[in-house]
């Protein structure tokens, strides 16, 4: 048998589970692992400039790249509480990262030694496991229950917070013949499948609304020949978006309180029967409940089934992995086609499109200072299908899911539930690190960005390029149409004269000199037709000098992006006019129709 050390097996296993990457920053309680890390060879770290900022970076590389497990990396006590709202964000949206952690003596951990803190109990409601190993021997069968926990039923996050001293014990370990656990995830039986079938087949106007749950078990393919094969029309959800291309003939638009289109809401109000598959039904999807539910029959298919009937009772639900579900639904479709007893929806399909040809918002204004709408549109222009759009929160963040066009999955990566400030910047390089081949698009208010801002120097040391576009109006520009319910403005503006950037009059941070200062490109854009010439120098900025290129456009100080006041999908306040012309929304998916 070989002999190593506990932190060379945990190595070792990260390899032949197919970790390549990893984020993170070194610590005393961690190095051990970090010396395994470089004797060991074959997985690449990113030194990153918060131990927060790596959790998200692994985030953003394991929403990229099918299969993956993002890995982040910190030493003991405050290192592994910056990652517990990477673990959340995980867990929220069923991403499976592992953060391991370094931890003091196993002798001191309950005598208040520097930096000793219970990190497992901290982290255990925010991950599907989180133990402190306290001895050696179990490192290999910890890391190994790890990967399977990660990869099975609902995917989610890990913590292994490793004791110094555990790190350093050699223990007896076979690299050579170690396996990976089967991975377990429930699958749909035929008889569920032909039940839930001919519920849509006994519908008038029915809806599939495609979840992330989709995206994750990488069954986009499955969901498009599903719903051509039954003329069924998809609304995506927010973390299902890309799951079925923009411009298809059967995608509906989003639905929502904010994320949403006028089209896909209208829709959605006229049908009557809905086969959500790998969706929650978070709030912000369906609004009020009695609103969303009424007049419709209901089956709910999600990998995880205590989430069935979690936020209201479906009609019929189906534990199953979305992948096993969609390959049983074209299944069975298939034969139903091939013996002429599926439905005509031609009329149904054709009734969706006629909403998006008519229903649209308006994107093109000349104002100065910029509308947010008109960035959206050059955005549109400037960016193609290949794009990997990153975003977490915020009106930049409600806009752009409303505006922007995604046509393929896992190229629309957004934090759903959790939604922290500060996100978009470290996703982004995880996302880019993830797939260095793509073009990668950041999408981030001021504040958001100002929030781990310190992350572009990752990007600049490490020659991680991307784009970031950043929206300006000096202004908590959600939280600040949220308090119109409340007749109050306070405590949400962020504007300041900058002594040392007079030009920038009341706007505050100068973003172009700190992008600078950490290395970066950066280039103001005041006029909105300066907008598709920055975005094209941008793209070339960032492809010479391989590092992350800011956009800051000026907007103007107050635009109240299209939401819902009263919690109902079927009263979204339009604030701004409606698109009556087609020069109104020239990067619209359908041709206005006046």
């Amino acid at each position: 048998m070989a002999r190593m050390t506990a932190a060379r097996a945990a190595v070792e296993i990260l390899r032949r589970e197919g970790v390549t990457d990893a984020f993170g920053v070194p610590g005393a309680a961690i190095n051990p692992f970090y010396a395994a890390l470089k004797a060991s060879g074959g997985i690449t770290h990113t030194l990153a400039r918060h131990v927060e900022g790596a959790s998200h970076m692994a985030e953003g590389y394991t929403r990229t790249r099918p299969g993956a497990i993002g890995v982040c990396v910190g030493t003991s006590g405050p290192a592994g509480t910056d990652m517990i709202t990477g673990l959340y964000s995980a867990i929220g949206d069923s991403i499976p990262i592992l953060c391991i952690t370094g931890q003091a003596p196993t002798a001191v951990i309950h005598k208040e030694d520097f930096q000793a803190v219970d990190i497992a109990s901290i982290a255990r409601p925010v991950t599907k496991m989180a133990m402190t190993v306290l001895e050696a021997a179990q490192v290999p069968g910890v890391f190994q229950q790890a990967f399977h926990l990660m990869r099975s039923g609902r995917p989610g996050p890990v913590l292994v917070d490793l004791p110094v001293d555990v790190q350093m014990t050699e223990i007896e370990f076979d690299p050579d013949t170690y396996a990976p656990l089967p991975v377990h995830k429930p699958a749909a039986s035929c008889a569920q499948i032909e039940k839930a079938l001919g519920m849509l087949n006994a519908a008038e106007r029915p809806l599939i609304v495609a979840g992330g749950g989709v995206i994750n078990a990488d069954a986009a393919e499955l969901l498009v020949q599903f719903a051509e094969l039954t003329g069924t029309p998809v609304v995506p959800t927010l973390m299902g978006w890309g799951a079925i291309p923009d411009d298809h003939e059967l995608n509906a638009g989003m639905v929502g309180l904010q994320t949403s289109h006028r089209y896909g809401n209208a829709t959605f109000l006229e049908s009557d029967f809905v086969l959500g598959i790998g969706n929650r039904w978070a709030n912000r999807h369906t609004g009020r409940l009695d609103v969303y539910t009424a007049g419709r029959t209901f089956v709910h298919v999600d990998v995880e089934p205590t989430q069935i009937g979690r936020i209201f009772a479906p009609d019929y639900g189906i534990a199953s992995d979305a992948r096993a579900a969609l390959e049983l639904f074209v299944e069975a479709a298939k034969e139903l086609k091939a013996a002429g007893r599926l439905p005509d929806r031609s009329a149904w399909a054709a009734s969706a499109q006629e909403k998006r040809a008519i229903l649209q918002r308006r994107t093109h204004f000349d104002d100065v200072p910029i509308k947010p709408q008109r960035v959206y549109e050059e955005m549109n222009k400037a960016f193609g299908p290949e794009t990997r759009y990153v975003s977490t929160i915020g009106l930049s963040q409600i806009a752009g899911a409303q505006l922007l066009h995604v046509h393929r999955p896992r190229h629309w990566i957004n934090c759903g539930q959790a939604g922290p400030l500060g996100w978009t910047v470290p996703a982004a390089l995880g996302v880019a690190k993830a797939d260095p081949g793509s073009p990668v698009v950041a999408l981030s208010g001021d504040y958001d960005f100002q929030f781990m801002i310190e992350e572009l120097a990752v990007g600049a040391q490490h020659r991680i390029p991307y784009v970031h576009v950043l929206v300006n109006n000096a202004y908590l520009g959600l939280i600040r149409q949220a308090q119109r319910a409340f007749d109050i403005d306070f405590q949400v503006n962020l504007e300041f004269e900058n002594i040392n950037s007079p030009e920038l009059g009341v706007y505050g941070v100068d973003h172009v000199k700190v992008a600078e200062g950490l290395g970066c490109g950066a280039i103001r854009v005041t006029d909105p037709d300066d907008l598709g010439p920055a975005f094209e120098q941008a793209k070339k900025l960032a492809a010479e000098h391989r590092v992350p290129v800011i956009v800051e456009a000026i907007l103007e100080r107050v635009t109240d992006i299209s939401m819902s006041t009263t919690n109902d999908i079927g009263d979204v306040a339009e604030f701004e006019p409606l698109a009556t012309e087609a020069a109104h929304a020239p990067t619209a998916v359908r041709p206005l129709r006046v």
